[in-house]
Order: structure tokens, then sequence, then C-alpha cells
């Protein structure tokens, strides 16, 4: 990569958690078009903006009628291309430094209601009693109606030590319940592991951040070590909205000893990208399986899609949400960002994960082993959004395949991994690891099978 300032390259997936950042560059200033229909066009809205300003019923702030429309211009070309308030941005960098200050919840809009999904163990609102399903009504006393996102999490977050108020409305409670927390470093722990059985690994990683590689390899050092050698793993992916495209890069390269990871293709030829895999100091040869869903997007299909093409480890679970577009974020005049779709990416063997996602292997439902037939006719997976739903979405493939030179470099987005409806699967994510939990999945205990089965299958034909 050129420039005078490095950008990272990023995914992104638009999450009712946290959205994950690490993209920042130079100036994105241009010089109007010469064309004639972009200059008549660019006229007729300076006339518009003139003629509300001056004669509509109401006053008007003319900056915020601008920012309007140039979010309604940049949101019409694809789910994930938008324009960043200053707040916004600030908010997307803090996401991918592995701690913040906050209260360790983790939120999203559902019907337009600001919805706990989880709190986080250890922190000041899981201790003070929050949980999964409350309903925030108010932060600091104001009202969290038609409040965005980014803002109920801006207002929650702050130096560790001070105090926020937020008040909840919990199903079966007939009034508001208030908690004042005081706020904490927060950890974002991406990777957890655990010993399924002696010499089987369980790991699962939440989101691609920063550490997550560093974590990870952490994590299997210590499997790889234990008193039982490893024979096999279980790589858990689920629900994993994305992040940082390096970090999917690194983590697949962990696994694999030669060849293509990803490609990046865009209608520019510095959009256009091979990433390979390196020769690693430790030999990982042992069997995996790989747990995706339909909250698996972005960075997540790029880690199952290299291991599923170069047969490294079988996939299971349901088909992926299917986020294939690459995001470029560009820092603009007065603290803005533009983030916008630059380019897609494919798996090894040149398959667009975009609207399709990764289809796995052996398809098995999200089931909870103690649920009856009747609770699971429809699964959570089938009650998710994915990319293809979405307004605007970008196909597969593109059209046309153009040469010419550009301007910003590829980043990433994940969009939003969809929040999930059983209390139980929420505290799996979010939660502490147990053999328990993991018994009672029915998705990991066919995994472990699978390794179980192989294991038994190769001690028979020595």
């Amino acid at each position: 990569m050129t420039g005078k300032k490095k950008k990272n390259l990023k995914l992104w997936l638009v999450t009712g958690i946290a959205i994950v950042f690490c993209t920042a560059g130079s100036g994105f200033y241009r010089n109007l078009s010469a064309d004639d229909e972009t200059y008549k066009g660019l006229k007729i809205f300076s006339d518009v903006i003139d003629l509300v300003e001056k004669n509509y019923v109401d006053p008007v702030d003319t900056k915020e009628l601008i920012q309007k429309a140039i979010q309604g211009m940049v949101g019409s070309l694809d789910p994930h291309s938008q324009l960043l308030p200053p707040e916004a941005f600030e908010e997307l960098q803090i996401d991918t430094r592995g701690e913040f200050g906050g209260i360790g919840i983790v939120i999203t809009m559902e019907k337009g209601l600001l919805t706990v999904i989880s709190p986080i163990e250890g922190t000041p609102a899981h201790k003070a009693g929050v949980k999964s399903g409350d309903i925030i009504i108010k932060v600091d006393g104001e009202s969290t109606k038609d409040m965005m996102l980014w803002e109920a999490v801006k207002k929650m977050r702050g130096p560790k030590g001070e105090k926020v108020l937020i008040t909840v409305v919990r199903k079966g409670v007939s009034k508001p319940m208030d908690f004042e927390l005081v706020r904490d470093i927060i950890p974002i722990e991406s990777v957890k592991s655990l010993l399924a059985k002696p010499g089987y690994g369980y790991v699962r990683v939440t989101n691609f951040q920063e550490n997550t590689s560093d974590d990870l390899e952490t994590a299997l050092r210590n499997l790889e070590t234990g008193e039982v050698p490893l024979k096999g793993l279980i790589l858990d992916l689920r629900d994993n909205p994305g992040g940082l495209l390096n970090q999917a890069i690194q983590i697949s390269d962990f696994f694999l000893e030669s060849g293509t990871i990803v490609s990046i293709k865009g209608r520019q030829k510095r959009h256009t990208k091979i990433f390979e895999a390196h020769r690693d100091r430790i030999k990982r040869d042992y069997p995996m399986v790989v747990l995706i869903n339909a909250g698996s997007a972005s960075a997540s299909e790029i880690v199952a899609g290299a291991l599923q093409d170069h047969k490294r480890a079988l996939i299971l679970g349901v088909t992926s949400f299917g986020k294939g577009s690459v995001q470029t974020v560009e820092t603009l005049r007065d603290g803005y960002g533009l983030k916008f779709t630059i380019a897609r990416y494919y798996t090894p063997n040149g398959r667009s994960i975009q609207a399709q996602g990764i289809v796995p292997d052996i398809e098995v439902s999200q089931q909870y082993i103690e649920e009856t037939a009747e609770e699971t006719e429809q699964t959570d997976e089938d009650a998710l959004l994915k990319e293809k739903d979405l307004k605007n979405h970008l196909e597969a493939y593109p059209y046309v395949e153009d040469e010419g030179e550009s301007e910003g470099l590829p980043s990433d987005e994940k969009d939003k991994g969809k929040k999930t409806k059983k209390e139980k699967k929420v505290e799996s994510r979010y939660g502490p690891l147990s053999i328990e939990g993991l018994q009672e999945d029915n998705q990991v205990m066919r995994a472990l099978e699978i390794l179980l089965s192989y294991d038994i299958f190769k001690s028979s034909a020595r």
C-alpha cells in the first residue's frame, strides 16, 4: 500500500452491538467534475436548498439539510455506504482498541426500542443486575425515543469512575427500574477457549479486532501444549459480525501453509489485491470443524471460505450472512467520515460471498438439546435477515470490470449481525464458557462427534 498515511483494510457489517473501525485517511477533497450533467445537478440542488431555506414554513437548519441529502445519496448506493458524523466516526475508532470506558452492555435497536442483548460478564451493568431483554428508555434522564444507536452508545460510554443513570423497562416488572452505574474499563474479549474433551479444543471468536489474532495464537498454544496432544479443533464463528480484514487473513494463515486466502477485486486497479498464506513455524495439521450461522459475516466468511476451499476444515451450521463487499473509510473536513464500497472479495476458488454466503458442508440448525420439536420448528437462523434481504444490496458479481486509477484504500465493515431470540444463545456468546453450556449446544456436540469419529477411523486405518 502506498500513500503518505497508512490505511488498514477492514471488514464491516452493521451490528446492533458495535461497529468495528480502523481506517484513517488523508483528506478526501476532489474538484467538481466539469461534466455538464453533474454541474446542472449541483445547480438544481443549490436552488432547492436556497428556496427551502428562504421560504419553508418553519426555519430550517441548512447544515442538517445538506447532511441528510448526502446521507440519502450515499445510502442509495448500497446498505454499507454512509456519511459518518463526527460522533459516529469517533465511536468507530474506539471499538478496535480492545477496551473502552463504559458500563458493559451489548445493545441493539429492536422495533425502534433500545434493547439490551446481553450484559458482559463482570462489568458494572452485569454486577448491577441489568438483564438481556431490558429496554432502556432513558439515559441520564434523557429519553432514548428517536435516538440513534451510536448516540445511545456515546451517552453510556465515558471515563472510568464517572456515573451514568439508565432507566429500563423489564418484562414482568410493573414500573421502570433505575440503575446508577459507575463506568469502568470494559475489555472487548474476542477469543475464548477451553477443552471440550481431552485432546479436543473449542475456540470461540466473537469479532475481529486489533488483537484477535494474538489472542487466538495464545489460546491455540495453550490447547496445543496440554497434557493430551490436540487431536482436533472446533472454531466457532457463529454470530461473529466481522471486523478487521488483516485479522481474518492472519487467522486463516494460522491453519494454511500456502495458497490464496482471499482476493479483493474492485473497479480500480488499486482496489484489487490477492492475499496469500505463508508457512508457519508451528504446523497445525489436526482436523478442524468451523461453526457458522446466519450471523457469521464478512471477516468470518473470509476465514470459513478460505478453510473450506483449501479443504482444511469442515464447515458445519447454516448458510452465513453473505456480506462480501469491501468498504473504505475516508476522512472529510470537520471530523466527518465517508464510508463507501470499493470492491468485492472472493474465496480462494473465486467464489463471491456477496448476497450468497458460505454454504456449510454439513447443515445443522441451532437447537438446544433439551428443546422440544415444537420449540425448534423455526430456528433463530430462519428469522434472521441476510445480506440479500437488505435494500440496495450489491449483486454477487459485477456486470462490468473496468480498469483505471483510484483514490482511497480498501477497508471493510460488517453491517449487522442480527440479534438472536433465545437467551441461552445470547448468554453463550457473551458469557463465560463452560462444558455444561457446550453440552447443551447441538452444533458443538455434532462437531465434536465428527472429530471423534475421524480419529477412530484414522486409527482403524493404521
